[in-house]
């Protein structure tokens, strides 16, 4: 059984539907030990408190320098005996330590088909205003993993979803969580779990 890390900043949707799934045996394999936040009053420590999962808050600002903030948020996920770190809505950047420590063993959740509407910026409502902007048709969710160049690590699932006359970025962010990240944040979570996915050649391989 994997110990998962959930990485939160505000309300938790993303979190829990982690749960959920976990409880209703779709993550298989594995199980969310800790909720860790960056935002002490974030909604998201309570989900985890009602599930009796313990928590941790670490926060950028209580660290003068980023170097000391990235060490201290490694040391902090190694002493959870973390197997596998999951970003649900984190909103502080990681740095190279942390990721250099968990090397495709973090799992990030991007309201967008990368490489369309990602990167630096790409977060959030913007993400979506970008999208009906640009006019696409089909917008979606992808699970990838985490490198250090934003949105730009190996691609677990992609699912698509159709765009709408008449969407808002509220409509479309909604509609883009309830049909493909709630669904492929836990899919990619219990692939990894049972040791289904390789990297190879920075891309990531499913195995039945």
């Amino acid at each position: 059984m994997k110990n998962i890390i959930v990485l939160v900043s505000g309300g938790g949707t993303n979190l829990q539907a982690l749960i959920d799934a976990e409880k209703s045996g779709i993550i298989k394999n594995g199980k969310i030990t800790c909720v860790i936040s960056s935002n002490p009053g974030a909604y998201a420590l309570e989900r985890a408190k009602n599930n009796g999962i313990e928590t941790a808050v670490i926060r950028r600002k209580d660290y003068d320098k980023f170097s000391a903030y990235d060490k201290a948020l490694t040391e902090l996920i190694k002493s959870k005996n973390a197997d596998l770190v999951v970003l649900a809505g984190f909103m502080t950047i990681l740095g190279h330590e942390v990721i250099s420590a968990f090397e495709n063993r973090i799992i990030n959740i991007h309201p967008a088909l990368i490489p369309s509407f990602c990167g630096e910026g790409f977060y959030g409502l913007r993400v979506h205003e970008a999208a009906l902007e640009k006019g696409v048709k089909l917008s979606g969710a992808t699970a990838h993993f985490v490198n250090e160049i934003c949105d730009g690590g190996p691609i677990i699932i992609q699912k698509a979803v159709e765009v709408r006359d008449g969407d808002t970025p509220e409509i479309l962010q909604k509609r883009i969580m309830e049909q493909a990240e709630w669904k492929i944040l836990p899919e990619a979570v219990s692939l990894f779990c049972q040791d289904k996915i390789k990297v190879i050649n920075n891309k990531a391989v499913i195995s039945e």
